[in-house]
């Protein structure tokens, strides 16, 4: 691991608006310097996309991006983020992702230079390797499209890039169903890092010959899967708080290739990934309930720079439409960040989103700011990813153990069961990557796991 301390190390620097290295997007967007901004994400009702509903395609994105700067100048809003989360479609055909790219940046422009709204799109190409069995993550002929699009999107005025990338995710995701943590931290911090490192060179270096700014990406198909697995009671809360932890290791790596943040909202490692290396984040809670139930609505703003909604459809609500509700709302919620830090009471707003969650959940509690610097100390003093996970995660049981002790924190048997549970299974889990491979390889099934993907 590249980093070996913290960059935050003080709970109380650990909060919304504020980064030790802000970022500032080409018109002038600066991001953890001072503010929140929002940042709205959105997507297609359900419709087929092909070549006769292109022109449908693009007057949604159009009115999506339109509505959205008029409602938000209306609010004397002066600055915003538009996160574009391509559909498959628009991925395999780059030229299409990269026209819906000019499409919104011009509107994003025409806002800048009539009225001073600054906006900005980040653009967020889906992970198309995915699609292929097996996962063929570094030979796929999928990467080329993605990267393409990448490349094309940036220089068409995706200014911030950033994806949802699922290397390892073809283990882990049996590994959640059944619970084997061994199995969840050798995906993340074994083939999730491999696989970073090898995606992470790529999309900084196009950032760099493109001028734009690398953001970050986000382990929200394995942590927000672990999250909705438990919302369902299909699996412990304790079991999806510790693959939370996990997430950090692996989406880490972005940064060390390069990445400069604010990373991507929906995978909730954002605090710790603030804690250790000062960058700007986005985050979801409350207002993402359009795309998933979830324990953190209001502890996850804690430390934001960016404040996101998840996907919403544009469809016709009672107000208007739902892109430029979304929008509205997430005005309203920076307001209320940014009027905390200038009267001088953004810890007390900070403590109250705190306390309004931890008492309820695991999940919530190691996203208490004091913990997650603990946390966050524990994952950077390892010596290679596999320990980071492993010190990672037994600081998070100890903390959330310690909170059931004295009663700050209730956990039904079914629940409290699992911290000795996973304790006892983490700490058979050998620190060594060669040795957990050793382990794990003669258990994989060869359809569906290809190691010489991720260089093994």
């Amino acid at each position: 691991m590249k980093y070996t301390d913290l960059a935050i190390k003080n709970p109380d620097d650990l909060i919304f608006g504020k980064s030790p290295y802000p970022v500032t997007t080409p018109r002038g967007l600066v991001i953890g310097g001072g503010k929140v901004y929002p940042e709205l994400n959105f997507t297609l009702p359900t419709m087929a996309i092909n070549k006769d509903t292109y022109g449908q395609v693009k007057e949604h994105y159009r009115q999506i991006v339109s509505g959205a700067l008029e409602r938000a100048r209306e609010l004397y809003q002066d600055g915003v983020v538009f996160e574009f989360e391509t559909l498959l479609e628009m991925t395999l055909n780059p030229e299409l992702g990269t026209e819906l790219v000019k499409i919104m940046n011009d509107l994003c422009e025409d806002a800048f230079q009539k009225y001073g709204l600054k906006s900005e799109i980040r653009l967020t190409p889906n992970d198309t390797r995915d699609f292929e069995r097996p996962v063929q993550q570094r030979s796929s002929k999928y990467l080329d499209t993605m990267l393409q699009l990448f490349e094309k999107g940036a220089e068409a005025g995706g200014n911030l890039l950033s994806i949802e990338s699922t290397g390892g995710k073809e283990v882990c995701d049996e590994a959640l169903m059944n619970c084997n943590i061994k199995r969840v931290i050798f995906s993340l911090a074994v083939l999730g890092v491999r696989d970073m490192q090898f995606l992470w060179k790529k999309i900084t270096a196009i950032a760099e010959s493109t001028g734009t700014i690398p953001g970050g990406d986000t382990a929200c198909g394995f942590g927000n899967t672990a999250m909705v697995l438990a919302e369902k009671k299909y699996i412990p809360k304790v079991f999806a708080a510790i693959v939370r932890i996990v997430t950090v290791v692996r989406t880490l790596v972005a940064l060390e290739e390069g990445a400069l943040g604010p990373d991507k909202d929906c995978g909730y490692e954002g605090p710790f990934l603030k804690a250790i290396t000062g960058r700007p984040i986005s985050m979801e809670g409350r207002t993402a309930a359009c795309a998933h139930l979830s324990p953190l609505g209001n502890i996850a703003g804690a430390c934001c720079d960016l404040w996101s909604n998840e996907s919403v459809t544009n469809i016709k609500l009672l107000a208007g439409m739902a892109p430029t509700v979304y929008m509205e709302q997430l005005i309203y919620d920076t307001r209320l960040f940014n009027q905390a830090s200038a009267l001088g009471q953004a810890s007390v707003y900070r403590k109250m989103m705190v306390e309004s969650d931890i008492h309820f959940d695991p999940q919530a509690i190691i996203l208490d700011p004091v913990h997650v610097i603990e946390i966050s100390k524990a994952i950077v003093s390892g010596r290679n990813y596999v320990e980071s996970a492993i010190l990672g995660s037994l600081k998070g049981l100890d903390i959330i153990e310690e909170h059931v002790k004295d009663g700050s924190l209730y956990l039904d048997d079914r629940e409290l069961v699992w911290i000795d549970m996973l304790r006892s299974e983490i700490h058979d889990i050998p620190a060594d990557e060669g040795a957990l491979v050793a382990a794990i390889q003669p258990e994989l099934d060869t359809r569906k796991v290809l190691l010489s993907e991720y260089g093994l």
